[in-house]
């Protein structure tokens, strides 16, 4: 069995913005690159141009993405979301003033217990992260 069939990936459906959120993802955390993307052509079962498929890393984390049609795409609530643990304040603090904007905000941020900062945001494309700084 090779390597890349024992990964376990999280997978992100998205109703038309998934190569955004993906792009936005990437573009805040250091160690993050986009490992592929292909978009529906002509012919395809979804929207042409959007994204049929997509990979990215964060910090070694592999995740999925896809576009599916408005009328099929499943709702996202925060029952599943994205735990970070930022390296310092300033990151912590960067990630929460992008993922707050245009989005949520259902804790934080504050501190907990023997944590300095916590928050629990879902961002603009519907996805929730929870944030620490320790």
């Amino acid at each position: 069995m090779s390597e890349q069939t024992k990964k376990i990936s999280t997978f992100l459906t998205f109703s038309g913005n998934a190569e955004k959120a993906m792009n936005l993802y990437v573009s805040l955390f250091e160690d993050a690159k986009i490992l592929s993307l292909t978009h529906f052509g002509e012919g395809d079962r979804g929207v042409v141009g959007q994204v049929m498929n997509g990979e990215f890393e964060i910090n070694g984390q592999s995740f999925m993405v896809m576009d599916m049609e408005k009328q099929y795409a499943p709702e996202l609530n925060w029952g599943v979301s994205i735990f970070v643990r930022c390296q310092d304040e300033a990151e912590f603090d960067r990630l929460f003033t992008t993922f707050s904007e245009g989005g949520s905000v259902m804790m934080g941020p504050e501190a907990v217990n023997h944590l300095r900062k916590v928050a629990w945001v879902t961002d603009s494309f519907g996805i929730t992260w929870q944030l620490i700084w320790e």
